[in-house]
């Protein structure tokens, strides 16, 4: 039985189409994030999961239950928000017993699930404190505590790393992840950072103008994207028009060569350092531009200026038709 079944979710307000014919499954277990720019979507999506938001048609299911209709507070899911939304003259304890009191759990299992949650979220030590008292990365932990507590089937994020510092950032991708794979519940996960996106996922759902572009395993979305915005809303690819139709092409599949028959001509139009790699773009046929990852030491070991004609060579393989 798969953990959430959608079928042909849509949801409108007034004339505005903020979801089409929306279908999906999540497995149990499984790490689902939805991805996209901003008015895609994919907080409406996950909104309606969880109850917040009413469908205009469709049906949801959680744990093979038709949910469609249900109040948030009776659906198997809890929702943890970008704001947090902690009450901030509770304490962390305080906080965390909020949701086991209202289901009227009994004060020592109560007890059991705060020892319990605080000590898998590195919590004991916070619990007397206020909100205000905590860092940004111990009240995103309290956060994701107080949705835990309840044991739902299904954790909903809502960009809940987006507050965060870029350093934290990472290091609470890493947190987040493993404590999926330690609860084994499934997490759907929205956010519109790419990065972060294939940090955790198992699978990503690409969503654009209201619709998914293109749903799959990580690797598989980023390696062959099956569209010209999922090639480059994910990064690292470009994307290039042939006399037989649009190709995406990863830039570091791009290598350079000196400019001879065989090879693709342009013009070097920028130089930026990377660290570990240099990124060259490169202008070809007519306004087309291709960027190449190139290592750095092999970059300087014969660098490349604006303004200097090279060749550009890349694998048949590795180039992907576009959906038209």
């Amino acid at each position: 039985m798969v953990a959430i079944d959608i079928e042909h979710l849509s949801k409108k307000f007034g004339d505005f189409t903020a979801l089409s014919d929306v279908s999906i499954d999540v497995q149990p277990k499984e790490f689902v994030t939805l991805l996209g720019p901003s008015g895609c979507g994919k907080t409406t999506l996950l909104k309606l999961i969880s109850g917040f938001l009413e469908p205009t048609d469709g049906v949801i299911k959680i744990g093979g239950l038709d949910v469609t209709h249900v109040p948030p507070e009776k659906r198997d899911t809890a929702l943890c928000f970008q704001s947090y939304a902690l009450f901030p003259h509770l304490t962390v304890k305080e906080n965390l017993e909020f949701g086991p009191r209202q289901k009227k759990i009994s004060s020592s299992e109560r007890k059991a699930r705060i020892d319990d949650v605080s000590e898998k979220l590195d919590l004991t030590a916070q619990l007397d404190k206020l909100p205000n008292q905590l860092s940004g990365g111990q009240q995103q932990r309290v956060a994701l505590a107080r949705a835990l507590i309840t044991r739902p089937q299904v954790l909903l994020l809502d960009e809940p790393l987006s507050a965060l510092d870029p350093f934290l950032r990472i290091r609470m991708r890493g947190e987040l992840r493993k404590l999926q794979k330690e609860l084994g519940i499934s997490f759907i996960h929205v956010t519109h950072g790419q990065d972060e996106a294939l940090a955790l996922a198992d699978d990503i759902i690409v969503m654009n103008n209201a619709v998914i572009e293109q749903a799959g395993p990580a690797r598989d979305v980023f390696n062959v994207p099956k569209t010209r915005f999922v090639a480059q809303f994910m990064g690292g690819h470009n994307v290039i028009a042939l006399p037989d139709g649009h190709f995406a092409i990863r830039t570091d599949a791009v290598s350079i060569t000196e400019a001879k028959r065989g090879s693709v001509e342009g013009s070097v139009t920028a130089v930026e350092y990377q660290g570990t790699h240099v990124s060259l773009s490169v202008r070809i046929t007519g306004d087309q531009e291709v960027v190449a990852l190139i290592p750095d030491t092999t970059f300087f070991s014969r660098p490349h200026h604006p303004g200097d004609r090279i060749g550009l060579h890349w694998d048949g393989n590795d180039q992907h038709r576009l959906k038209a």
